[in-house]
């Protein structure tokens, strides 16, 4: 019987774990003086880290980019996933800008067209996929006469293609700029040295 009884346990009132009965009234003791349930997660939290604790892991945080109050644990599924002001980029130019601002965006720039050049029809960007999956290459010329017949209406001037200039061209271009403008302010800002007879 002196076995049983040295796996007995109760449990302790203040922390709600199960306590071996020969060191209940110890542990009591020490728990109820040193520990204190968090209200909100129902942790034990040593006293003099309890306001720490709320502040680190309860305390509403304000999200930096829409000022938006939450809990912290859900902060960055917020700000990944479903803050209005989070850059996402358009599906058709790759612009970032605010996801509050990509409905209206995409609406216009998915009107755009660009010359597929198997057909040579002018196709709306949020069709490009759709199309290149159906394109058989063949030149539309019922669309190309219409379109000839609008540039005679119109002078006879047709629509130039639109300009194809590539991602990286882009890019290239925007970094020599940058260069030219670095080297510039460096050039036209130097003191000229005074060259003083003595």
């Amino acid at each position: 019987m002196d076995v049983a009884s040295d796996y007995a346990t109760n449990i302790c009132s203040h922390c709600d774990r199960a306590i071996p009965s020969s060191n209940i009234d110890l542990h009591y003791a020490h728990c109820s003086r040193n520990l204190e349930k968090c209200k909100i997660c129902d942790d034990m939290i040593p006293k003099k880290h309890a306001e720490e604790h709320y502040l680190s892991t309860h305390a509403p945080v304000s999200c930096s980019l829409c000022s938006e109050t939450m809990e912290p644990e859900i902060l960055s599924l917020h700000k990944g996933e479903k803050c209005p002001q989070r850059i996402v980029t358009c599906d058709y130019c790759e612009f970032p800008l605010p996801a509050i601002d990509l409905f209206e965006h995409q609406e216009v720039c998915g009107n755009r067209t660009e010359l597929c050049h198997l057909c040579n029809r002018y196709i709306r960007l949020r069709e490009r996929t759709s199309h290149e999956v159906t394109c058989n290459g063949v030149p539309n010329n019922a669309a190309e006469t219409s379109r000839g017949r609008e540039g005679e209406r119109e002078g006879g001037r047709r629509r130039p293609p639109p300009e194809d200039l590539s991602r990286k061209k882009l890019l290239f271009t925007i970094a020599i700029t940058g260069i030219a403008v670095v080297l510039g302010s460096i050039i036209f800002h130097r003191k000229p040295v005074s060259s003083e007879l003595h």
